[in-house]
């Protein structure tokens, strides 16, 4: 059998799913083709005779799936640091919003910027992101609120792809907030997503999936159900920011239309975790937005697991509520404030990452016919994946085998 690559002499954790814990393998070896995993095993099982064009010496490190942080913010104008230091001399949410601060904010600098300064804001959050490891993510909009620039900022997250070796994923988050020029009306701006802005996105190719804030602040269940009943007829799978401050019954809401993900959780109780599961929903934890707005409720860890819903962490980049740029630091953050496992924190960024996507069939395990996604590491062990902080003990990082 001729390869492209073979690494030897390496420690793989698979992720693959048919495996107890991590999948690891000992004394192990990955072989890969037309950027794709062609062998992946115990070294001694790959066949006599095979011949590579590179054989790559991994000296016993260890090669896990590439990252995947599949929440994020990550295209935006500006920043809001300047709310940052209001929110730590006692502003509340409600100062910061009659000032003009909040998403209104990162609305108006994302109007007044052009594409090309979206692409280029945007590359040094992905090229940190990319320094640890991640091969793919996903850029939700959610800061143009028309259709204008909603198609801006999606086409800006496109274009990251041709800009760096990485998969990106879109998601399409009209109902994010409501715009400056709504005047308050949250229906009639739902009205204008349903008939205008999301038809266009898809039209347009924009967007692989959509979400939707569900919160006594931004959308109701009943306004949120109508954007994910126009996005299951144009063929677009949906994800919703839910429970994150109250209980709306967001997790129950995101079953119903079978979504990919629930993302934050904070506020899920017994009934949503038993509707995450049923529906396969996967659960994305954010850590960084709970630390970062000094959340004291938790998400409902105890619950998902007991209830076998699969759970997913990210950094949910974005200017206003987590400013984070680091999955590895996100990783440490769900085991110490949320009380997730190592497994479940390595698991959380790669296997069920992809499955928070959609891309199960294609990433986030070291499978045979996956693609080639691979981040090899100077560590001794997995754990100290989640237990280093502010440290990157990255070797190289593979997309799709190069």
């Amino acid at each position: 059998m001729r390869y492209d690559r073979v690494w030897l002499d390496a420690r793989l954790a698979t992720l693959n799913p048919a495996l107890p814990g991590l999948g690891e393998v000992e004394h192990g070896a990955l072989a890969t083709l037309n950027g794709r995993i062609a062998f992946v095993g115990a070294a001694a099982d790959l066949l006599a005779g095979s011949d590579a064009v590179e054989c790559i010496p991994c000296d016993g490190r260890w090669i896990t799936p590439g990252l995947i942080d599949c929440h994020t913010h990550l295209v935006h104008a500006g920043n809001r640091a300047n709310e940052f230091a209001m929110r730590l001399a006692g502003a509340t949410y409600e100062q910061l919003a009659r000032a003009g601060g909040g998403i209104v904010a990162s609305v108006k600098a994302l109007r007044a910027a052009s594409g090309d300064e979206l692409v280029r804001q945007a590359l040094p959050r992905l090229d940190a992101l990319i320094g640890e490891g991640v091969t793919t993510i996903e850029v939700k909009s959610g800061y143009g609120l028309d259709l204008e620039n909603e198609a801006k900022a999606l086409a800006a997250a496109r274009r990251l792809e041709g800009e760096r070796r990485v998969t990106v994923r879109t998601t399409f988050l009209g109902a994010h907030a409501l715009p400056p020029e709504a005047n308050g009306d949250t229906g009639r701006y739902i009205d204008t997503i349903v008939a205008e802005i999301l038809p266009a996105i898809a039209a347009a190719g924009l967007a692989d999936a959509v979400d939707a804030f569900c919160e006594s602040i931004a959308f109701s269940p009943l306004e949120v159900a109508r954007v994910f009943s126009a996005a299951k007829s144009l063929g677009l799978p949906v994800k919703l920011h839910a429970d994150q401050l109250s209980n709306l019954g967001g997790a129950a809401l995101a079953a119903e239309f079978g979504a990919l993900s629930a993302d934050h959780l904070e506020h899920t109780d017994a009934a949503g975790a038993a509707a995450l599961a049923g529906a396969g929903t996967v659960a994305v934890l954010l850590p960084g937005a709970y630390y970062f707005i000094r959340a004291t409720t938790p998400p409902p860890v105890a619950l998902f697991r007991g209830h076998g819903v699969k759970m997913a962490v990210a950094t949910d980049n974005n200017p206003g509520t987590s400013p984070l740029t680091s999955l590895l630091l996100a990783m440490n953050m769900a085991a110490t404030l949320f009380g997730m496992t190592i497994a479940e924190c390595i698991a959380g960024t790669t296997r069920e990452a992809a499955r928070a996507l959609g891309l199960s069939a294609e990433t986030g395990s070291l499978e045979v016919s996956k693609w080639a996604d691979l981040a090899i590491w100077n560590i001794e062990r997995p754990a100290e994946l989640v237990y280093h902080m502010g440290f990157n003990p990255l070797l190289r990082r593979i997309w799709r085998g190069q």
